[in-house]
């Protein structure tokens, strides 16, 4: 390439560079990031500055984004390859990619997941590589509740009584997809059963109870209310008792962020540091979301 070239390619980066900010939120957790069109292509350096930031505050809010299902699946991709929901019910129609988050029922038939995130839980922790991360991108808002609180796990992990961080030394615990299928399905209209195809896709797994973090190195509890079931090599009714404890303690007003959503937010959680949780809303008003997740590492 000649130095011409080369002068106008650094032009044409620079260009394409995004003036904004990130903005840490009060208590710790969590930052919100202020002026960037995620519409846009990002440049290197723009997407390694939401990189940082994703890891450095574990969620990020991306604040006014009207942006198309394509470019919240493309910006998505950068991170890693996307995971695709089980739930093929509720699969926005050309983008198998974005799993709609709704409490919307159209024609005596619900649009999206209406109980998604009724307990807390990490995102996809019963495959064997469980989420890096999701995005959850504001449609429609209902004009009270609807909000998502976020636990920080590294948090919770590096205040852990005395007992409980040796009852977990070196142990494992069991995920699984099924953990509170049944009871939500009594609970409500929105759990369809599930196919023999959608059973073999969602079979138990085993991860440690801490994992490290692959990118930053922290340990962080891997355990939650709404995908673990046990903790291995323990008899059942202590597992049980450390298990409790250990969601009680992750949950603690301290170790937690309460996102109030507003229009066009599209959120990015890391659900390697987080477990989360949707608050609810009443059922007369609407809410819709698309949420896209990215496939993470095996924990170690």
């Amino acid at each position: 390439m000649s130095v011409a070239n080369s002068a106008l390619r650094r032009d044409a980066l620079a260009s394409d560079s995004q003036d904004f900010d990130v903005r840490p939120l009060a208590g710790g957790i969590g930052a919100e990031i202020v002026g960037i069109d995620l519409g846009r292509p990002l440049a290197d350096s723009d997407f390694a500055r939401v990189h940082r930031a994703h890891l450095d505050h574990h969620v990020v809010v991306f604040r006014d984004q009207d942006i198309t299902p394509r470019q919240h699946i493309d910006f998505s991709r950068r991170f890693g390859k996307l995971m695709i929901h089980v739930l093929h019910q509720f699969h926005l129609a050309g983008h198998p990619e974005v799993l709609i988050v709704s409490n919307i029922i159209e024609d005596g038939k619900p649009v999206g997941l209406g109980d998604a995130g009724k307990y807390w839980h990490s995102d996809i922790s019963y495959k064997p590589l469980p989420s890096l991360g999701s995005l959850l991108h504001a449609q429609e808002l209902p004009a009270e509740g609807g909000d998502t609180l976020f636990a920080d796990m590294h948090k919770a992990y590096d205040t852990l009584p005395a007992h409980l961080r040796q009852a977990i030394e070196g142990r494992q615990a069991a995920h699984s997809y099924l953990a509170k299928y049944g009871q939500m399905q009594k609970e409500g209209n929105w759990r369809p059963n599930l196919s023999a195809e959608q059973l073999a896709q969602v079979q138990e797994v085993v991860h440690p109870v801490v994992r490290t973090h692959p990118e930053t190195g922290r340990k962080a509890l891997f355990v939650s209310e709404g995908f673990t079931t046990r903790i291995e090599g323990l008899p059942a009714d202590e597992s049980r008792q450390v298990l409790d404890e250990l969601f009680a303690h992750s949950i603690r007003p301290e170790h937690i962020y309460r996102h109030a959503w507003r229009e066009r937010d599209l959120v990015f959680w890391d659900n390697r540091s987080l477990i989360h949780l949707a608050a609810g809303c009443p059922a007369h008003l609407r809410r819709k979301l698309y949420r896209t997740t990215i496939e993470g590492d095996l924990p170690n």
